[in-house]
């Protein structure tokens, strides 16, 4: 195998997760109640703007990692198995829950290492 084909390969698997996380979405929104829906969104944009003071370059990791080959992969697949592991501990939530707890847990991360 070339070190082509290995690209190809990554940034093939790359595009794979990407249109896993669009058909995510799309199920999530298509399930949503639009009030309720208004209501997360309003929480999300809040927690959204305390984790772009500490991460302020967050979105553009984000689109870099769909060009390099395998990041975005990797990246995706460990939030999958993050996002299995926290529902099979805390039954009964939803995405919006598990959304909640990662900003969180990350705007907690950056105070913490912020205060030392």
């Amino acid at each position: 195998m070339s070190y082509e084909d290995i690209f190809v390969l990554g940034w093939n698997l790359n595009a794979l997760m990407f249109f896993i996380n669009i058909f995510v979405a799309i199920n999530v929104f298509s399930s949503a109640d639009p009030q309720k829906m208004q209501e997360h969104s309003d929480t999300l944009k809040e927690l959204n703007i305390e984790f772009e003071k500490y991460y302020p370059n967050k979105r553009w990791e984000s689109l870099l990692s769909y060009a390099i080959p395998f990041t975005a992969f990797y990246k995706i697949l460990f939030r999958f198995v993050e996002m299995w592991l926290f529902f099979r501990k805390n039954s009964g939530t939803k995405i919006y829950d598990f959304m909640i707890y990662k900003y969180q847990r990350d705007i907690q991360k950056a105070q913490n290492l912020n205060k030392d």
